[in-house]
């Protein structure tokens, strides 16, 4: 089940700077550790609009965007997650928003 974050026309006007879409897949222990849940909040907090999802592989699959500054921030975060979660790779590939 993906989660919705902020619609994208709110996240373009949430900040100023070029505008980034970030698509990531995240690896290692991800799941059942609230990663979804506070990549959601991490994403809303930074006004980023986007989605996040479970794969049926273990992986977490997320699009996030908004600024560019504000994407690339939460891809630092992704890269460590919740407290409970163990990253092991975080791949991106950036698209057009």
């Amino acid at each position: 089940r993906a989660e919705a974050m902020a619609e994208a026309s709110d996240a373009q006007e949430a900040g100023a700077g070029d505008v980034a879409r970030a698509h990531a897949f995240v690896g290692g222990k991800v799941q059942g550790v609230f990663y979804r849940k506070n990549a959601v909040i991490q994403a809303s907090e930074r006004g980023l609009a986007g989605w996040v999802r479970n794969l049926r592989d273990g992986r977490v699959e997320l699009a996030a965007e908004g600024p560019r500054e504000q994407v690339e921030d939460l891809l630092r975060w992704c890269r460590t997650g919740p407290r409970k979660a163990q990253v092991d790779d975080v791949e991106v590939s950036w698209e057009t928003p």
